[in-house]
């Protein structure tokens, strides 16, 4: 037998348990993530068998390392049989962080040049797509701890800032907000989208007070006028 004919076997097998080892760590990561943000998970072997958003990240991650690997078209087979079982469409090209959680997952989708920061948490219908034909990045990067909330729709290459809460059915286009509690220690991954600003309401409010104030004008003005 030549020298060295064993050489690379041991480099494959090198690489291949040194995958595996990275693939367990980061696969924990992703059941605790589920853990930590959906109070109806109840025990591990549930969460491993029961939800779909987490089996479409595992079937992702393991597309990722294909196709950031140089492997042809499987990457592209394994999405789209993600898509198939699971209802979501994660491009074998996006990058993705630790924890990332999905909830319900049906109709996700998210393109190529996405990036997704750690701890980031998406719920059912959310779209992060681009616009336009061009090349090279066109789709959104969210940073970490960053929730989006039902049907919204973030679009093209724009950044969501850390912490940020996109609600529900909305459609961003622009860069995203920052909320926080003046004085109030946050949890890094506030699930509550349903309070967010609502500049409607806060426009009514300005004209309320606004007609508190020009009444109680009114009113001082005709205490002052003398009765004829």
């Amino acid at each position: 037998m030549p020298s060295g004919y064993g050489q690379p076997w041991k480099h494959w097998e090198k690489n291949v348990s040194d995958f595996l080892s990275r693939a367990m760590t980061v696969f924990r990561e992703d059941i605790e993530a589920v853990k930590d943000r959906d109070p109806a998970a109840t025990n591990t072997l549930e969460i491993i068998l029961s939800y779909p958003g987490l089996h479409a990240i595992w079937m992702y991650r393991v597309a990722h390392y294909l196709n950031t690997h140089g492997v042809p078209l499987i990457p592209r087979l394994i999405s789209m049989l993600a898509r198939a079982l699971t209802g979501v469409e994660i491009h074998q090209g996006a990058h993705i962080g630790k924890g990332f959680f999905i909830d319900h997952g049906m109709g996700v989708v998210i393109g190529e040049t996405a990036e997704i920061g750690d701890n980031v948490t998406v719920f059912q219908g959310v779209t992060l797509g681009g616009t336009g034909k061009e090349r090279g990045k066109r789709h959104p990067t969210i940073e970490d701890n960053v929730v989006i909330a039902a049907g919204a729709k973030v679009l093209g290459p724009i950044t969501v800032g850390r912490n940020s809460k996109v609600g529900a059915q909305s459609v961003v286009r622009v860069p995203g907000r920052v909320t926080v509690c003046s004085g109030e220690r946050i949890s890094p991954v506030d699930l509550h989208h349903e309070n967010l600003p609502d500049p409607v309401l806060d426009m009514f409010h300005t004209l309320e007070r606004r007609l508190d104030r020009l009444e109680g004008r009114a009113e001082t003005e005709d205490e002052r006028t003398p009765e004829e």
